[in-house]
Formats: structure tokens, C-alpha cells, sequence
């Protein structure tokens, strides 16, 4: 059977099949038409959710618009500025034009032209990316779009943040002219070193303005752009002096200098004038700390921006006796180190003066500290085994014996942390007692070096100023200020432990009043009255008068100030017994104005009753005693403060704390001298003793604040209800008496008493091989030692003023100020 073979098809006149590549042609068409058609809704839609999600117009103006809050003193003076990052905005004409022209020839020549994008370089930096050479394409307004916007625009090398970034830039330009985008680029743009915009850039690495920055130096800060890391002068000065020469070719090629300017420019050396700078306010920076933590928590509870809502903060620190406070800190602590480095230079050496300044002259070939770092092996080695980088040796290996031999052999290390163990701190803060307002705050020596605030975050035993509660709680229970007890051994029993206060100045063994029991700080009659009205009593008062941030412990030894406070908390205590029992709480803002001026909030609480009025005055009046005839005598004798003043002294065991705090019917004026490990001390139970450290700063303040008209000497505090009775000569008190709790710490001290007189200065200057008129060495060629100084700052960033610094690295409390 033959095969089935199908009819042939008809043909039909003028029909020839189609092509097969013509088909396939077709079909590419169709589809990439639809294709295109869908990308074309993806870009749309690309396009509308990049509308939404990058900045507005509106938040473009709002970031424009953003102004720091300024901190005013109460006479007008501005104190600090809380912005986001260190830096000044300027406008272009404060700016030297060859930053401008540096900043267009290199990084964005056809800024002028452009509208945000310039797509011709953009075009160029991919081809160049694809051939492995990565370039930039972004113009001026895309890193100003970067800068601004960082968490909307982003970092990442995606197509998508490239498109937020172009969205954005557009925008920009749409909002502002060239020279407004160069003013925010120039005033935004970071430096390292926490200093961001042109301004701070010149101060840190010139210490110029902007204004004055030559060409050589703007082409050196603008060539840090392309990476202010890999370019920093400071670090890499060969890679920053070769990127500064690049820059100055793309000037010549702009002709915005002459290429015979290009050849001598660019033989020229680097030259920096580097100083890092100072992230805190100059004139109170611990208040201004302070105060910001507060602000902060005020402005979120009250939907404001700190750093871009420009608040004025009015404050109740009055700059001229801040200025007063900050000079007598500086003057006086500086002289009690000068005390210290001499008495730690050398196995023995008793007090040879009641002036420190005597003592700059006494430490010949000795180390400052000499003694006490050779000396006590085990004190320094229990130094290093605190330090991070010994736990670090440890940790990565090294046995306890070598990491520590590992770290003796490192001058440098162990030069710094002997300054730093042995730099002698002091807090201060002055209130007014008839409001609570802070006057004056400092909180350290040098906050540069010492962030750690003594006045609101240290928390140290007050010694011998804490009795003042336990007398007070004796005067509301109705004892009155001649109440005797008897001046001899006492012994307080509690949970099967014996406790016995001593007295340096021993005991006489007859009656004493109370009166005087607490100007001359007596420790066993303190102990007696604590025994009498009971420790809940006690403190219980303390927590009334404003010691209520601190736990108080109830022992029997808390009335000798072993319980630790802040120094602002026994300030704010004292201004309300000043204040004849009306406490206030600190202020330190009074009021909050809005960029306008317009008044937003006010401060100030009403007082209230801490302690009857007739106990508080019968205490202010034994308090008198402490400055007329008791342990706080210099305030008059050595500073000739004037007018109607009381006060008190204190000491803790080991001379580890020393405070004073004197009082006035307008200011109220405490400080604490110490250093920030309590292991360290001063040496001799004379300058160990608040009577004669702390008392130094605030008679120095009160000295020059009265001669100023700062303070009224003429105002005086309410009559006693008591009259004084009069001083026989056994009520008073030899200088220091009973102010050094714990005794002598180093018994080759011998009796701790200074000479009086010139001869005996002489004397005592001789046997130690000094000169008894001049106080060198006898030797020729016998120079004091110079005291070893922090390592300069490095250039990593320092922690900012406004963030809470951590406290010195722990070591043990100082016990019980009496044995």
C-alpha cells in the first residue's frame, strides 16, 4: 500500500510566507515594548517612593533653619552653646575665597552649570569604575546631600542611595542658590577631631580663622575631602602634602592661580599649627554639663530640640564669680600640689612652712612623689594591676609577673599614670542661701584633664562638716549651746563592735558645752551628743537640710562624716541653715526663651521648713565660733574676709578629704580638696586638714569677691537666742586642732607643726641641706625636679564635654574617720 502523502496547499496569487527572521523580529518588539513599558511604571514608581522617603523642602528649610541653644549667665554672659557637633557657621563672605576656589576646581568644576547632577562627570566616574579605577562622580550638592541628611541619604555604594542622593541634591538646588549651597557645605562638612565646617578645621590645624586661611592651607583642607582619614595632616603629612600639590594643579588648570604660582606653592613644606579644640565651654564647663543632662531630659518632655531649636537658657551663675571661683581654684590647688610633690619627695620631711609657695623651693634632685612611688612597692603595683592595660596583658597571655614588669619598663606608661595618680583635684560651688541659685561652680582643677565633676558626682566622707547636723539635731531636741559634756574617753557600743573617737589634741578631761565642742571640733563630745538625741534624729535632719541624694549609714561614726556625699549636697545643706532652716533646692535655670524670646518656662519652688528657726539660728551662732576662735580662723587671719560669717571644717582619716565650707547671709561657699584615688594623700596632718587646704580656696574666693562688691560685708545673720558667753583662753583652739581625724600618715613627720618664725624656718631648712634663706640646695648644680605633666593629647577625639564622664577608677574608701 502506498504512503499517505497530504495534499499540497492551494496557492493563492500574490501570498509569499513571511521571513522567519521577520517573525522573530516582530516578537522582539513586542516584547521589549513591554518590556519598557513595565520599567518605565517600575522607574515611576521607583521615582514616587524616592519622592516620599528622601528629605522635603520642608525639612531641607527645617535644617537650614536649625540654631543652636546658647546658656546665658544671670548678668548676660554667654556660658556655653549646645550643638550637635563642635563647630561655627559662618557665611561666605567670612570665608577666604581660596577655600572656595580650591574646594570648585577640585571637586566640582562645572558646580556653576549644573543643576545638582552633572551627569557628564557621573558618566565618566562609571567608566573609569568599570575599568577598575574608582573615581567620585558626586558634585558639591550630593556630598552636601550625604552630609546633611545622613541617615536618609545613607553611605552605602548602591544604585538606590545614589538615587536618593540625586533626588535630594535636586531638591536642594530647587531651594537654594550656589552660594547658599557652598555656605551649608563648607559649614557642615567634617575634619576630624570633632571639628566640623571650615571654621573649626582652620583653628585645629592653622589656628587661624577661615577668613585668614592662605592658599596653601585651603588647598591642604580641601585635598582632606577625598579622605579625611587617609589625608590627615597630622597623621600622614607625606600623603596630605601630596594631595594638597594635586590641588593646586586643579587651581592652575581652573586658572584660579598661575602656573608660575604652581611651581613655588608647590615646593613648599607642610606646615601645621595642630591644636586640638577645647570641646567644652571655657568659663564654667562642669555647670554647663550639668545643666545639659537636665535641659535634655526638659526638652524631650516638652518637644524641644536642645541643639537646633535655639533656646536661650538663662542661669542663675553669675560669671564674675565664676571667674573669681575658677582663679582661686586654680591659684590655691596649684599651690597645694606644690606641697605635696615636696612632701612625697623624700623618706621624711616635716612641714617647714604654713605657706605653700615655701615648698616649690625643697624638692632639689627629688622626683615630685619621689618617695611614695620608690618607696611604696606595693601601693604602685596595685596601681598597675588596675589598669586596662594590664588586664589586657593578662588576657592575652602574659602571667601577672611579666605583665607587670612589662609595664614598669614603659616610661611613658608609667609617666602618665604617676601624674595621674598623684595631680591633687579640688571641687567648688557657691549658692546663694536666700533662693538656692547657683553662683559659681567648679568642678576640678582643669577640666581638659579632669572631666569628673567634685561637685555634683564625687562622692566623698565630709569629715568634722558633718557634725553640724548632729549638733543642730541636739538643738531641736532641746538641747541648748552651753549643755556640757564631759571632754574624755568614750566608748559607743553597736552590734557587738566597740567604737572609741579620739582627739588629736587629746582630752582635758573637764565639762565642755557643746558651743564649743563644735568649734573646736571635738570628736568625743560629738560622739556624746550623737549618743543622746540618737542617730535616726540625726540623719533624718541632714535628709531635711538637703543632703537627700546620698545614703546615709546609721552608725554611730556617721556623726564624724563617714557616710559619703557630693560637695553639693553640703553646700545646699549649709545655705539652709544660713537661710535659718528654709531649705531651697539647687537652681541653676531660671527661665527658657524660645528663638524669638518669647518666655517658654520659669523655674523656682517655693521653700520649705527644714529646722525651726530658733534651732537654726543658735546653730549659724555656734557655727561663728568656728571661724572666730575654732579651726576655720584663716578665713579671717590669712584672707581678712569680713562681715558676720560661720562655718566648718573637716578631715577624714589619713588627711584623704579635706573640706571648708563658710557661710554668709548672701553666699554660701564650699570646697573639697583631695585626690581622685583615696590611697593617695597629703602627707602631713598640718596641710592634710581642711583647715588648711580647703579653707585656702574659698577664703581666696571670698577675699576678692567682698573687694569686688560681690559680697555685702555688712549683712549679718538673725541675733542668737543664747548670748555668747564669754571666751575664757582655754576655749580656743591651737591651729588644726582636732581637724586631722586619723593622725599623721608617715610618722617620720615628727610633730607636723610649721615653724612661726623665720628663724625656726632656717633651722629646719639647714638640717635638711637647704639654704636657710633661699631654700635651694647648698650643692651647686641642684635644680628642682620638674613634676612629670599628662602626655600631650593624642589625636584621638576627647570625650565631649556634654557626655557624663565616667568616675576615676575605684580603690578603697578611707575608713572611719576616727579609730
Amino acid at each position: 500500500m502506498p504512503p499517505f502523502r497530504p495534499d499540497p496547499l492551494p496557492t493563492v496569487p500574490g501570498f509569499e510566507p513571511a521571513p522567519v527572521w521577520r517573525e522573530r523580529l516582530r516578537r522582539i518588539a513586542l516584547w521589549s515594548g513591554l518590556a519598557a513599558a513595565v520599567l518605565a511604571v517600575a522607574l515611576g514608581i521607583y521615582i514616587v517612593v524616592l519622592l516620599r522617603i528622601t528629605p522635603s523642602i520642608d525639612d531641607l528649610k527645617q535644617v537650614q533653619a536649625q540654631q543652636p541653644s546658647v546658656l546665658l549667665s544671670a548678668d548676660g554672659q554667654q556660658i556655653a552653646s549646645f550643638r550637635r557637633a563642635q563647630q561655627e557657621r559662618l557665611t561666605l563672605d567670612k570665608i577666604s575665597p581660596f577655600v572656595v576656589k580650591a574646594l570648585v576646581a577640585t571637586e566640582d568644576r562645572r558646580f556653576y552649570d549644573h543643576h545638582g547632577i552633572d551627569f557628564i562627570r557621573s558618566f565618566g566616574a562609571v567608566l573609569h569604575s568599570a575599568t577598575g579605577d574608582m573615581q567620585g562622580g558626586s558634585t558639591i550638592t550630593q556630598q552636601l546631600a550625604r552630609n546633611l541628611f545622613r541617615d536618609e541619604v545613607g553611605r552605602a555604594r548602591t544604585l538606590h542611595r545614589k538615587g536618593k542622593e540625586w533626588v535630594t541634591a535636586m531638591r536642594i538646588e530647587r531651594v537654594y542658590d550656589k552660594t547658599q549651597i557652598l555656605e551649608a557645605y563648607l559649614n557642615t562638612v567634617p575634619f576630624l577631631y570633632n571639628a566640623v565646617g571650615i571654621e573649626m578645621a582652620a583653628r585645629t590645624y592653622f589656628d587661624t580663622s577661615a577668613a585668614e586661611l592662605d592658599v596653601l592651607q585651603s588647598a591642604t583642607l580641601v585635598g582632606m575631602l577625598k579622605g579625611t582619614q587617609y589625608y590627615n595632616p597630622v597623621q600622614h603629612p607625606e600623603r596630605a602634602l601630596a594631595r594638597r600639590n594635586v590641588v593646586l594643579s586643579q587651581m592652575a588648570k581652573a586658572q584660579a592661580i598661575t602656573d608660575e604660582q604652581l611651581r613655588t606653592l608647590s615646593a613648599q613644606p607642610l606646615q601645621l599649627h595642630w591644636s586640638r579644640q577645647p570641646d567644652f565651654p571655657a568659663t564654667a564647663p562642669h555647670f554647663a554639663a550639668y545643666a545639659r543632662k537636665w535641659l535634655l531630659d526638659w526638652a524631650d518632655e516638652h518637644d524641644q530640640d536642645l541643639y537646633a531649636d535655639g533656646l536661650v537658657i538663662e542661669t542663675t551663675l553669675d560669671s564674675r564669680l565664676q571667674d573669681e571661683a575658677m582663679r582661686a581654684v586654680q591659684a590655691q590647688a596649684d599651690a597645694l600640689q606644690q606641697v605635696a610633690d615636696a612632701e612625697w619627695s623624700r623618706p621624711a620631711l616635716p612641714p617647714v612652712s604654713n605657706a605653700p609657695e615655701a615648698y616649690a623651693k625643697l624638692l632639689g634632685k627629688a622626683e615630685p612623689f619621689g618617695f611614695l612611688w620608690t618607696g611604696r612597692r606595693d601601693l604602685v603595683t596595685a596601681f598597675l594591676r588596675e589598669t586596662p592595660e594590664f588586664k589586657q596583658a593578662v588576657e592575652g597571655g602574659a602571667g601577672p609577673g611579666e605583665a607587670l614588669e612589662k609595664l614598669r619598663a614603659d616610661a611613658p606608661f608609667i609617666a602618665k599614670l604617676k601624674a595621674q595618680k598623684t595631680r591633687l583635684e579640688a571641687g567648688f560651688v557657691a549658692m546663694d542661701p536666700r533662693n538656692g541659685e547657683i553662683r559659681a561652680w567648679v568642678g576640678s582643677r582643669d577640666f581638659a584633664q579632669e572631666q569628673y565633676d567634685h561637685v555634683a558626682q564625687a562622692e566623698r566622707q565630709p569629715g568634722s562638716t558633718f557634725k553640724p547636723f548632729v549638733y543642730g539635731a541636739a538643738l531641736e531636741a532641746g538641747l541648748t549651746p552651753d549643755r556640757t559634756f564631759v571632754d574624755g574617753p568614750v566608748e559607743v557600743t553597736m552590734g557587738g563592735t566597740v567604737w572609741r573617737p579620739t582627739d588629736m589634741s587629746g582630752s582635758t578631761g573637764q565639762p565642755m558645752t557643746i558651743r564649743d565642742g563644735l568649734a573646736l571640733s571635738k570628736n568625743t563630745i560629738t560622739a556624746q551628743v550623737m549618743q543622746e538625741v540618737g542617730i535616726p534624729r540625726v540623719v533624718a535632719l541632714a535628709k531635711s537640710l538637703g543632703v537627700d541624694q546620698s545614703p546615709l549609714e546609721p552608725v554611730p561614726s556617721l556623726a564624724l562624716g563617714t557616710s559619703p556625699v557630693t560637695l553639693l549636697e553640703m553646700v545646699n545643706a549649709y545655705a539652709s541653715i544660713a537661710q535659718v532652716g528654709s531649705v531651697h533646692k539647687p537652681l541653676f535655670v531660671k527661665r527658657i526663651k524660645d528663638r524669638s524670646g518669647r518666655v517658654i518656662a520659669e523655674f523656682g519652688e517655693s521653700p520649705r521648713r527644714g529646722m525651726s528657726p530658733e534651732a537654726a539660728t543658735d546653730l549659724i551662732d555656734m557655727m561663728r565660733g568656728v571661724i572666730a576662735r575654732g579651726t576655720g580662723t584663716q578665713v579671717r587671719t590669712r584672707f581678712g574676709v569680713t562681715g558676720d560669717l560661720a562655718g566648718k571644717t573637716g578631715t577624714t582619716q589619713k588627711n584623704t578629704d579635706g573640706w571648708f565650707i563658710l557661710m554668709h547671709p548672701e553666699l554660701v561657699a564650699g570646697a573639697w580638696v583631695g585626690f581622685n584615688d583615696a590611697r593617695v594623700t597629703l602627707r602631713s596632718s598640718w596641710w592634710g586638714q581642711g583647715g588648711h587646704n580647703a579653707v585656702r580656696l574659698v577664703g581666696d574666693f571670698f577675699r576678692d569677691a567682698q573687694k569686688k562688691g560681690l559680697v555685702d560685708p555688712k549683712a549679718s545673720f538673725p541675733p542668737p537666742r543664747v548670748p555668747v558667753p564669754a571666751v575664757e583662753p582655754a576655749a580656743s583652739a591651737p591651729e588644726g586642732a582636732n581637724e586631722g581625724e586619723g593622725g599623721s600618715l608617715d610618722p617620720a613627720n615628727g610633730d607636723d607643726q610649721p615653724p612661726k618664725t623665720s628663724e625656726e624656718l632656717g633651722q629646719v631648712l639647714s638640717g635638711m641641706g637647704l639654704d636657710p634663706k633661699t631654700g635651694v640646695p647648698k650643692s651647686p648644680g641642684d635644680r628642682p625636679a620638674p613634676r612629670p605633666q599628662p602626655s600631650p593629647p593624642s589625636p584621638q577625639p576627647m570625650v565631649p564635654f556634654h557626655e557624663e564622664p565616667a568616675p576615676p577608677p575605684a580603690a578603697p574608701a578611707a575608713s572611719d574617720s576616727s579609730p
